[in-house]
């Protein structure tokens, strides 16, 4: 029997709900991973995607797994054993980075900020004089911080510059190129507003040059994905796995509304709506979490009210409204709470619901 599926409000920290253009394209008819095509299709989406990265890196394309294996290709095509990585780590998305480049064999050092604070550029050009990459979460998810990616790019000399965008990426300015940044990955779960299932990537021809020949991960080695979507020695596309070809279509739909509406109007369009909420969230009396001028738009944190228990609003709004939001992490899962406005999501009516609803909730539950 089939299960009747709530429609929910998705204001945690992604999944958002997705763009009704991406929705709609994931029931256009299938195509075969070869299929010209379905390869004409790829080739807009990376086009799309150069456009987001803000980069011409050739090798730009949508990785067929989540934000999480992104990090994994980052990792895994960059270093090897006794490699340095310095990473900076201010929530825990840096933490993970750490987990991934260990088990890559490097050696890491890790630059620990408060969480809830930015990375200071100084404090990881000072960690060490010489290492093979440098890493940092531009928009940190789990604090709702943003960082100085170009400030890292200024000071990373030989390193390779390594940086998680899953949470800014089609929400707010990302300049890959620009930044000096060499390999950049993210999800479509967030501001790009497509479901979860692909990692958009982009690697720099210095970074490419420089990649680790044969990875311990064949499934993400950059060099046999690269026969496939940007074509092989002879030219022609080769077969390396088979192409999540729904969710591609789906990825270029919600690029394509994206491009629509322009890039700087949907920036707009997030900091409004993050401005707004955290400017109702303090009207309320709540405390944010992030450091003040460095608090990103489309995820803000805010401390749960003292004797308030945050499990039960949290499902006070689920049950009561269809809202998700999300709890904090680590020593702050019952402290902070995480609300995300990305995509369709980032929009006043929005806004007006979950101050309402987050308001009935703390003095119900």
């Amino acid at each position: 029997m089939t299960q009747i599926v709530p429609v929910r409000h998705l204001f945690g920290p992604g999944p958002c709900n997705p763009y009704p253009e991406a929705t709609a394209a994931l029931g256009l008819p299938l195509l075969g991973h070869l299929d010209p095509a379905f390869i004409a299709r790829m080739d807009r989406t990376c086009d799309g995607l150069r456009t987001l990265w803000g980069t011409e890196n050739s090798r730009t394309l949508p990785l067929s797994a989540t934000g999480s294996a992104g990090m994994e290709a980052a990792f895994v095509n960059t270093v090897k054993a006794g490699d340095v990585a310095v990473i900076a780590v201010n929530g825990l998305f840096g933490e993970r980075m750490c987990e991934v480049a260990s088990r890559a064999g490097a050696e890491v050092v890790r630059v620990d900020h408060e969480y809830g604070t930015p990375v200071d550029a100084q404090r990881v050009a000072d960690a060490h004089p010489n290492p093979t990459v440098i890493a940092a979460v531009h928009a940190e998810t789990s604090t709702g911080v943003i960082s100085d990616m170009a400030a890292l790019g200024a000071i990373k000399g030989d390193a390779l510059l390594i940086m998680d965008a899953v949470t800014s990426i089609g929400g707010m300015p990302v300049k890959v190129d620009e930044w000096g940044v060499d390999v950049a990955y993210a999800g479509t779960q967030k501001c790009i507003g497509v479901a979860p299932g692909l990692a958009p990537f982009t690697i720099s021809e210095r970074a490419f040059e420089r990649r680790v020949q044969k990875p311990q991960s064949w499934y993400l080695d950059l060099g046999l994905l690269g026969g496939y979507t940007t074509g092989g020695a002879g030219g022609g596309r080769t077969y390396h796995h088979t192409a999540p070809v729904g969710m591609v279509a789906s990825l270029e739909a919600g690029i394509d509304r994206i491009l629509a509406e322009g890039i700087e109007a949907v920036t707009a369009r997030h900091q409004a709506a993050g401005q707004a909420l955290q400017d109702g969230l303090e009207e309320m009396g709540l405390t944010l979490f992030a450091a003040e001028g460095h608090r990103l738009p489309q995820l803000t944190t805010v401390y749960v009210p003292e004797g308030v228990d945050s499990a039960k609003v949290r499902s006070y709004l689920l049950e009561r409204f269809n809202i998700e939001i999300g709890g904090g992490v680590g020593k702050y899962a019952s402290t902070v709470w995480r609300i995300g406005l990305m995509g369709p999501n980032a929009n006043p009516t929005s806004v007006a619901l979950i101050l309402a609803a987050l308001k009935e909730a703390i003095a119900k539950a």
